[in-house]
């Protein structure tokens, strides 16, 4: 029979196994640890000295194999890894007393090993935009309406939908915050090289721009499918769902618990999911900010190219300037040079007077004094005693009396008032409750138009060769366009206060998005 030993449970972490990051010799055992974790990839199980050291670089690895044997055996000390004897080579009985062993990985060494290889996988990763991952969360969203409008909904579909659709929005908030820190540090020029920074922007640009659209596009239809979820009351129970889903592992003394628990874990996943997409009073969408953040740093690239340019083409600068003067001034024979230098850089002199009196103003109002007359030669100037005696000519008094803006404050609130209730008039009018032909549209007010013409610019923005159909979400997310083309030919007019619009008809469908929330 043979019997088999597990380690026992310690109630307190032992952190050893992180020993040999601090040590002078650190490099060494991180080697001897992936030669070991190389090793078991390869289900090779335990290692010699001499298969250790063969495993390291021919670069790095130490001139004899004695030192492989010392790292190993303090790599043993900490807990990374277990010495058994090696009795596999052991021919005679003076062999039983040589000091020969077999390494092999422990748990707590791979579970460090694993530890410090999440942390260069982080620390590596540039994130990345994920406009597909948008696509996954409507389309997850969009299932969970259909699960929700079940008479009963399954379980087992309903934790599937909300599982994937927390995990892609989960790698979409990372990705997107590790790029944007990414990005940042590209703008700052950290350790880039020119060549490669002028060589990537232009793929960097269009990489944003065409985020920057999907996101403006499906931001909209998430936040509205959001709505569409909470309004109806339909989140609730596909959250209890999943919860019970969840804990039905859990043994029956904890489930209650193991319920609650999960409970709360989804709502509060629900809740990070809404607030990155739908804004609330007084608080901007993550999705907004994000927008707002990858709009910014476009002219952020393009002004670093600029610089750039301008540092490649030899253009000066003020910088250069100073630094050149400085290097006049220390070149400079004697402090009358250097005054000069001074005087003719800046054109610093000292004044013949700091004001004059009405008196001498009225005079040489009456009897204008040439601008080529030498001051020499020119009549003097009277100065005001009091600017002699006290220094400063001008008048002591009562300070001023505080201006009262309350009447321009309430004033400027009734036109912002006056402002966003046009507004929202102009999208209520806009609104098709469908879609229609363009030339269905009635005559436009004004600011109605103005907004038609913006919605409709941001439609025509996407359309590319070959599109028939598009979406597009107004720049402050209220309204949202379908814009379809039509192949009969026909034109739209639309009438105005101030003329005729016209140009090929087209299929509209204009959604009011402030409404619906």
């Amino acid at each position: 029979m043979t019997s088999q030993t597990s380690e026992p449970a310690s109630t307190s972490v032992d952190y050893a196994p992180f020993a040999h990051l601090t040590v002078p010799n650190a490099p060494l055992y991180r080697r001897v640890m992936r030669t070991f974790l190389a090793a078991k990839e390869r289900f090779a199980v335990h290692l010699r000295p001499e298969d250790v050291y063969a495993g390291l670089d021919a670069d790095t690895r130490p001139v004899d194999v004695e030192a492989v044997v010392k790292a190993l055996d303090s790599l043993v000390g900490w807990g990374n890894l277990r010495a058994d004897p090696d009795t596999a080579r052991v021919t005679a009985v003076e062999d039983f007393y040589r000091k020969r062993f077999i390494y092999q990985l422990t748990r707590a060494g791979e579970a460090a090993e694993a530890a410090l290889g999440t942390y260069d996988e982080v620390l590596g990763r540039r994130g990345e935009l994920q406009a597909v991952a948008l696509h996954d969360i409507v389309t997850q969203l969009r299932a969970l309406l259909v699960i929700a409008a079940e008479d009963e909904p399954d379980p087992a579909k309903a934790y599937l939908a909300l599982a994937v659709l927390t995990a892609r929005f989960t790698d979409l908030a990372d990705n997107a915050r590790a790029f944007m820190g990414s990005l940042q540090r590209t703008i700052d020029l950290h350790d880039i090289e020119v060549e490669a920074f002028l060589a990537y922007k232009d793929r960097l640009i269009q990489y944003l721009e065409r985020f920057i659209q999907d996101l403006i596009t499906l931001g909209g239809r998430i936040a509205l499918l959001i709505g569409e979820l909470e309004e109806q009351g339909r989140v609730g129970p596909l959250l209890r769902l999943a919860a019970v889903r969840e804990a039905a592992d859990a043994a029956p003394e904890d489930a209650e618990h193991a319920e609650a628990t999960a409970y709360e874990k989804w709502v509060a996943r629900w809740s990070g999911l809404a607030q990155w997409f739908v804004s609330g009073e007084g608080r901007e969408s993550q999705a907004r900010l994000l927008r707002g953040r990858a709009l910014g740093s476009i002219p952020q690239l393009l002004s670093v190219v600029r610089q750039l340019n301008e540092r490649r083409a030899g253009r000066s600068d003020r910088s250069a300037d100073f630094r050149a003067l400085a290097r006049w001034f220390a070149q400079a024979p004697d402090d009358a040079a250097r005054h000069r230098l001074w005087r003719v850089a800046f054109g610093l002199h000292s004044s013949r007077h700091l004001t004059v009196d009405a008196d001498t103003l009225a005079e040489r109002t009456a009897a204008p004094e040439p601008a080529s007359t030498p001051w020499s030669e020119a009549r003097p100037l009277r100065i005001s005693p009091q600017l002699r005696r006290t220094g400063s000519y001008e008048r002591r008094g009562k300070p001023r009396r505080v201006a009262d803006r309350s009447e321009a404050k309430r004033r400027l609130a009734e036109l912002a008032a006056r402002q966003a209730e046009q507004t929202g008039a102009a999208r209520a009018r806009l609104a098709t409750g469908g879609t229609i032909r363009l030339s269905s549209l009635d005559e436009l007010d004004p600011l109605a138009f103005q907004l038609f013409l913006s919605l409709l610019g941001d439609a025509l923005a996407t359309w590319r060769p070959g599109t028939t159909t598009t979406t597009a979400t107004s720049g402050d997310g209220s309204m949202e366009i379908r814009l379809t083309a039509l192949d009969d030919g026909s034109t739209a007019e639309v009438h105005t206060p101030h003329g005729v619009f016209s140009g090929p008809d087209h299929l509209i469908d204009i959604a009011d998005l402030v409404e619906k929330r």
